[in-house]
């Protein structure tokens, strides 16, 4: 039976790198993969997946109105499609996490979305907050604070490094404008709050 699977971080866990993995072990094994990326992250070009470590593949690109379910539907008349991949999921509207679901509910192909958990504020990303909601099993990514500590929160730097506090939600960018932390330095240094001061 099919699942919605949700595998969420911080910045720097390696999700890009662990969805193109799991890709390529389906295609190895001679089944077909459908992948989704955000129209609106083209740092390593449009319609492709990129990790750090340098795996790459072509994607389906979506925008806040396309209907992934409709798409899903029209890749599967073409071809055999065992399991749908969402990167940067975080930027799926709700009603794209209901059409993600219809694809496992309806069509009966597991969906794996891999995507941020909280923004720089820490504040739940639209796409996320509903997958942490509606899908069928959750897993976290883990990667590390600069003290060594799990990270669990994302600040967004400056060209100094320091913390920027306020601003949009969505800006692109990677290790340049994002460090992973964790929540106590993310109180600390995004918040300026420490437990004294509570």
């Amino acid at each position: 039976m099919a699942k919605l699977y949700f595998y969420y971080s911080s910045m720097n866990a390696g999700k890009s790198t662990v969805l193109l993995q799991s890709s390529y072990n389906y295609q190895e094994r001679g089944m077909g993969t459908l992948l989704f990326t955000a129209a609106l992250d083209d740092r390593y070009g449009i319609g492709k997946i990129s990790s750090r470590i340098g795996l790459q593949a072509e994607a389906l690109i979506y925008g806040r109105k396309d209907n992934l379910f409709e798409m899903a539907r029209t890749e599967v008349a073409k071809r055999q499609i065992s399991c749908v991949f969402i990167d940067e999921s975080q930027f799926l509207t709700k009603e794209q996490v209901f059409q993600v679901s219809e694809i496992v509910d309806c069509l009966d192909i597991p969906v794996l979305a891999y995507g941020l958990r909280t923004d720089f504020q820490g504040n739940l990303f639209e796409g996320s907050e509903r997958l942490l909601a509606w899908a069928d099993v959750l897993h976290e990514l883990k990667t590390i604070c600069h003290c060594g500590r799990k990270a669990t929160m994302v600040m967004r730097v400056d060209e100094q490094g320091e913390p920027i506090r306020e601003g949009t939600q969505v800006e692109i960018g990677g290790n340049d404008r994002y460090v992973p932390v964790c929540r106590k330095h993310f109180k600390e240094e995004v918040l300026q709050l420490s437990q004294t001061a509570l």
